[in-house]
């Protein structure tokens, strides 16, 4: 049987439209709400909260719905997880990556990523060693074989999950999203070079509060030097047709942020106002 996309970020983007996710603590109750709402991914944090991967397995395995594999034969959760990692660029920490991937995330968020050194390490930490002859050698895998709680995760048999647990859009039957966070002056002086020369980067999301903070002006999210410096990471991005985020969308951005070309919206999961319902206002569902 022919098994489809699995990551549903990457199928929004290649059905020509914007991806929505939200960040979330690795939280089961929450997991299981997020798993039921309109969201194409969600974005465990774990820079800002505890990095506990067991309680990230607990949240992974909340947010499938047997009742809705079994009507819709989809094997991948509904709502496609992925973790932001709390190692920086500069700290090149291959480890936390392939834990969360290990456990079966579909992607992964670096942190405070500012020079194509750090940009290369992100990709290459999430991809398996191959034979220097093999195509798509570069950039080189340094993730560590240990595939079993991943390919159970995703449904596959091991060499199933070999052949798809490679970097998008470099592999483009790849499922891992490797999404850098642009989020400093030097990263956006940078950024142009690190797309041309390293491939298998899929996303680019703006830290609009670490960059407002390093410009200057702390949370100004209206100042017009910071508001010029996310429209260079938003050209930047554009020419080399990678796509870029937002982390703060709301009802009062998500028009002009569309509109600008972002492909990768998030708006936060309010409980008071219910998960389900502000992404089915947001995305216009």
């Amino acid at each position: 049987m022919a098994i489809g996309r699995l990551n549903g970020i990457i199928r929004a983007w290649e059905e020509g439209r914007p991806a929505y996710a939200a960040f979330a603590k690795a939280d089961r109750l929450l997991a299981q709400e997020l798993g039921e709402a309109p969201y194409d991914g969600v974005v465990f944090e774990m820079e800002h909260h505890p990095y506990d991967v067991e309680a990230l397995g607990d949240a992974l395995q909340y947010m499938l719905n047997r009742k809705t594999i079994a009507e819709t034969g989809s094997i991948a959760p509904s709502v496609t997880p992925l973790a932001r990692i709390p190692a920086n660029g500069i700290e090149m920490n291959q480890a936390q990556a392939k834990q969360v991937l290990d456990r079966g995330v579909y992607g992964v968020i670096w942190p405070h990523v500012a020079t194509m050194q750090q940009a290369y390490n992100a990709v290459s930490a999430c991809r398996y060693a191959r034979p220097k002859h093999a195509p798509l050698y570069e950039p080189k895998g340094a993730r560590g074989d240990g595939p079993a709680h991943a390919a159970r995760y995703w449904g596959l048999t091991q060499a199933e999950y070999y052949a798809r647990a490679d970097v998008w859009p470099l592999a483009p039957h790849g499922e891992i999203l490797v999404g850098l966070m642009c989020e400093s002056p030097e990263a956006i002086e940078n950024l142009d070079d690190i797309l041309a020369n390293v491939p298998g980067i899929g996303l680019i999301l703006i830290g609009e509060g670490d960059l407002s903070q390093a410009l200057g002006h702390p949370r100004q999210y209206d100042h017009p030097e910071v508001v010029d410096a996310m429209r260079r990471i938003v050209a930047i991005c554009h020419k080399h047709d990678v796509a870029v985020g937002n982390p703060h969308t709301s009802e009062k951005n998500v028009e002009r942020l569309r509109n600008e070309g972002y492909r990768f919206l998030m708006p936060a999961p309010v409980r008071s106002y219910g998960v389900a319902g502000q992404a089915r206002e947001l995305a216009g569902y």
